[in-house]
């Protein structure tokens, strides 16, 4: 397997349909359109509408959970609730925070009693991970709601059992009332359920960017920059694992040509096929530090490392610098999200432990 995308790899980057030195030879708009998507690489749909209904055929538990507002709302209000955590400290939003690109900033993501992921993974983006093929760097899971289930049991992150989980929600009247209103009158909350209200909420959290707007007829959209970084990010091949909708989110082999120079670093190998989740490229400027144990925190270094490791190309500082001009044209445009004021614990809810 390793070594058919190994091949891909060195055929994207030989077959390159244009070879650019920066500042001359920028094809015209609608060659590079074609170039793109030639490559493999989408553009999200023009309007809102179009946008929203990919994202709900995207998540493939949207089959038997069709989002509603009210699943919309109440998802966001658990996404938010640190209540889901067994010290009440620790929500959805801490690790991925929705002011902060959708993550937390930190090279290891921080859980119960303030410890570190114990294979020093950093924290992905939430923002666009409907669009992922898997979700988690090994891809152990393939939708939003069964990601969601994963941190709250997990010891090392919100640390609460599922029966536990299920008390505590079940224990708030407002919480109740709320799942009878978005599901019926018979709803039985169930860990499964909150997981699934969570990955609703996280269905709308997609983000149209510049580039989606160059691709979809505005010229104006990129400028004569971002244009050069993008050919030159196509020309080195880097589309062979950042390519479709979201610019990553499949498995892909990892240290293809040269070992990362931090594999060391949490010692995470991928899955039992060495396939690690391919980080998606949109927002990317924003969700520093990178790679998967957070150790490079500048984006043109994270640039130079992956053209050493996957491509087996150098990239110099200038390249480096044109392909992150490119990739700042991904960060998107946020939707508005307002805190929710949360609905109050009562006697019965369970009270916060340490251990």
């Amino acid at each position: 397997m390793k070594k058919r995308y190994l091949l891909a790899g060195v055929l994207a980057f030989s077959l390159a349909p244009f070879s650019i030195v920066l500042g001359e030879n920028l094809p015209d708009d609608a060659a590079l359109r074609k170039m793109v998507l030639d490559n493999g690489i989408k553009p999200f749909p023009k309007t809102a509408q179009e946008l929203s209904a990919l994202a709900e055929k995207s998540a493939p538990e949207s089959k038997t959970n069709k989002s509603t507002p009210a699943k919309v709302e109440l998802g966001k209000k658990l996404y938010f609730d640190p209540r889901l955590s067994r010290s009440n400290l620790i929500s959805c939003n801490t690790c991925h925070n929705l002011g902060l690109g959708g993550v937390d900033l930190v090279p290891a993501a921080i859980g119960h009693k303030w410890q570190p992921n114990p294979e020093h993974l950093n924290s992905p983006s939430v923002y666009n991970s409907v669009f992922n093929e898997v979700q988690f760097w090994n891809g152990r899971a393939t939708h939003l709601s069964e990601q969601a289930q994963g941190p709250m049991e997990n010891p090392v992150e919100m640390a609460y059992a599922k029966k536990e989980i299920e008390k505590r929600i079940n224990s708030i009247p407002a919480y109740v009332d709320e799942f009878k209103k978005a599901y019926g009158a018979n709803t039985k909350i169930s860990f499964e359920l909150i997981a699934e209200t969570i990955g609703v909420f996280e269905r709308t959290l997609v983000t149209p960017s510049p580039f989606d707007d160059y691709m979809n007829g505005n010229n104006n959209a990129l400028n004569k920059q971002q244009k050069e970084g993008l050919v030159l990010f196509i020309d080195k091949g880097c589309a062979t694992c950042h390519s479709g909708i979201n610019l990553g989110g499949s498995m892909q082999p990892f240290n293809v040509v040269k070992e990362y120079k931090f594999t060391s670093l949490g010692g995470f190998k991928g899955n039992e096929d060495g396939m690690v989740k391919t980080p998606t490229l949109r927002n990317i400027a924003q969700t520093a530090p990178y790679f998967h144990n957070g150790a490079i925190w500048k984006l043109t270094d994270a640039i130079k490392e992956m053209g050493n490791v996957q491509l087996g190309t150098d990239i110099d500082d200038t390249q480096a610098q044109s392909i992150a001009t490119f990739l700042r044209s991904l960060t998107g445009r946020k939707p508005t999200i307002e805190y929710p004021q949360l609905p109050d614990s009562t006697d019965n809810t369970s009270i916060p432990t340490f251990d």
